[in-house]
């Protein structure tokens, strides 16, 4: 890819980037720190993505910003205790997140629990209010395209405003077939259905190849205008160093993405 190639990918990448930290050992130190890379040079990410015990943190820092605070609920596990993840999301409401981002039980869902898994993600998009739902699907973990296809329509179906790859916390994570299948089930409603929902490709996404590579597909599928902050994101840490240097001109940093 040449130098112009890629700033032009990198220009369009940037404001797309949910800025992500969720390791286990995160700091109110490196929040702080996450949030001040949040607003760059060239223009600000999407949002911040984060635990769910920072998200005041994250909301009084980035105050002013236009970038969004998101964080994880039913993360990373996919457990099956509906309650318990109805209250994590009321409570990720009540300290201010902008975006709830839900691994949905995807381990009951391959085991044909179906309606088990549409019915705790129709009780999360209550609890969310007007707070946009994204809905981790774990495709690594489903594998099949078939039931990755399934998956992507009873999210939708249950009230999904994005879905999302992966949790970065897996063996496979982001792929380009997952994403084409779900960028598919996402033209098959709006082509049927009308409106917009988005989608999120987390997990290794490291480059500003791998960025184009997501973006020449959601162009492809769904029309080149259809790409935006509120259709498409990537979920990352390290993405955002390595945009920043196609931007500046300089040899990017592959980093660590989730």
């Amino acid at each position: 890819m040449s130098a112009d190639a890629a700033r032009a990918v990198a220009a369009r990448a940037l404001p797309l980037v949910d800025l992500t930290n969720l390791d286990d050992a995160c700091t109110p130190d490196d929040v702080a720190a996450l949030c001040a890379r949040a607003v760059t040079p060239h223009g600000a990410v999407a949002a911040v993505c984060l635990w769910p015990r920072f998200v005041a943190q994250a909301k009084t820092a980035l105050a002013g910003t236009g970038v969004k605070v998101a964080t994880v609920v039913n993360f990373p596990a996919g457990g099956d205790d509906t309650l318990a993840v109805v209250a994590e999301t009321r409570q990720a409401v009540a300290d201010g997140a902008d975006e709830i981002d839900l691994v949905m039980p995807y381990r009951a869902f391959v085991a044909g629990r179906r309606g088990f898994a549409e019915e705790q993600i129709r009780r999360v998009k209550a609890a969310c209010g007007d707070v946009l739902l994204k809905v981790i699907l774990e495709t690594g973990e489903i594998g099949d395209p078939l039931l990755i296809h399934a998956a992507s329509d009873v999210a939708i179906g249950a009230g999904a405003d994005f879905i999302k790859t992966s949790t970065g916390k897996v063996a496979v994570n982001a792929t380009p077939e997952a994403a084409e299948v779900m960028l598919t089930v996402i033209e098959e409603v709006r082509r049927e259905h009308g409106g917009t929902v988005g989608f999120k490709a987390a997990g290794g996404i490291r480059t500003v190849a791998d960025a184009a590579r997501y973006l020449a597909l959601a162009d492809r599928i769904l029309g080149a205008n259809w790409v935006s902050a509120a259709t498409f994101r990537f979920g990352a840490s390290g993405l955002l160093d390595a945009l920043l240097a196609a931007l500046d001109g300089r040899a990017a940093d592959a980093g660590e993405g989730y």
